[in-house]
């Protein structure tokens, strides 16, 4: 459930939001937002929220419109939303800041850091307090359900065994390297590292890698399969704290320092445990709560006029 999140409620909450942005109701001058958009809560349903040439488009038919080919689902989620926020209110569930924001920072880790994350929102139109809403509800539906989930042992054990390879850690280097293009250029480098040059401050001034030149041509941890083939090959034979003679791919001529080097690692139970327990505990909360809000679905009394009538059952 947790995976998902972030996608599957961005266009929930953005079609609610832009339909209660739309549908509100004021009379009083047209505010403009920082970003210098039109405030749409302060346009009255005839007047223009849009023109063509002086032909107006009315708010309200923007307002008919959204709730004619989004209202029913929007509504619904909305619905749900409301059931889920009384019986949080119902069971005293608070979600503290702290809670809040470390899973706002697993957000951010898992969309592959701050930028890719702002990005997202960006994309989607969706402020970071809108999200931080939304991240307060998801936490309220963990605590709301996890007494509902059980998970045992075995169910552990077995899930284990059957992603026992993958969560098991292969053989990985870690590297730097210099890249230039010029073998006479490689040579001179090459020359001065042996003379004790120091390899970070040549990779700085020579690298044509520029994302790593920046950090002294560090590449981080790699494991086979991820570099090029001649460049692999030479350092997974050299040893720690050596520096290679000239390699050549397709890219030009590398100097490789290896900094580290780990071996591989069998996955144990202990420790991927509680990992595997998180996973198990994403997939059922997810259908226990699907389970639970069917299920409140008929306890609240609802009304909904925008839903469809279900069909009449054929006559025989």
């Amino acid at each position: 459930m947790r995976k998902n999140w972030l996608n599957a409620r961005l266009l929930v909450v953005l079609m609610a939001l832009l339909l209660v942005v739309v549908a509100g109701c004021s009379n009083k001058d047209e505010d403009t937002s920082k970003d210098g958009a039109v405030d749409a809560t302060k346009i009255s349903n005839k007047d223009a929220i849009a023109t063509v040439d002086g032909e107006k488009i009315t708010k309200q038919e923007l307002t008919d419109i959204l709730i004619q080919t989004h209202g029913e689902e929007t509504l619904n989620a909305m619905i749900d939303d409301k059931i889920v926020e009384m019986a949080v209110k119902k069971e005293k569930i608070k979600v503290t800041k702290e809670e809040i924001d470390e899973e706002y920072a697993d957000f951010v880790e898992n969309q592959g850091g701050e930028e890719a994350f702002k990005n997202a929102l960006e994309q989607t139109g969706m402020t970071d307090k809108q999200f931080r809403k939304d991240i307060t509800q998801y936490l309220s539906i963990r605590k709301l359900i996890a007494p509902m989930v059980k998970i045992s042992d075995e169910e552990i054990k077995t899930a284990f065994e059957e992603n026992k390879d993958a969560l098991g850690t292969p053989e990985q280097v870690e590297a730097s390297h210099i890249l230039v293009e010029d073998e006479a250029l490689a040579k001179e480098i090459a020359a001065k590292l042996k003379d004790g040059g120091d390899f970070a401050k040549l990779a700085t001034e020579h690298s044509t890698d520029e994302g790593s030149a920046a950090n002294g041509g560090e590449l981080g941890l790699f494991g086979r399969g991820e570099m090029m083939p001649e460049f692999e090959e030479a350092a997974f034979s050299m040893e720690v704290g050596s520096i290679s003679d000239l390699v050549k791919t397709d890219y030009g001529y590398h100097i490789i320092h290896l900094t580290d080097k780990k071996e591989p690692k069998e996955a144990t139970l202990e420790d991927h445990k509680e990992e595997i327990k998180e996973s198990l505990f994403e997939e059922k909360l997810q259908t226990e709560y699907t389970a639970w809000l069917e299920k409140a679905h008929e306890e609240y009394d609802i009304e909904n006029k925008l839903s469809k009538p279900a069909p009449k059952a054929d006559k025989e």
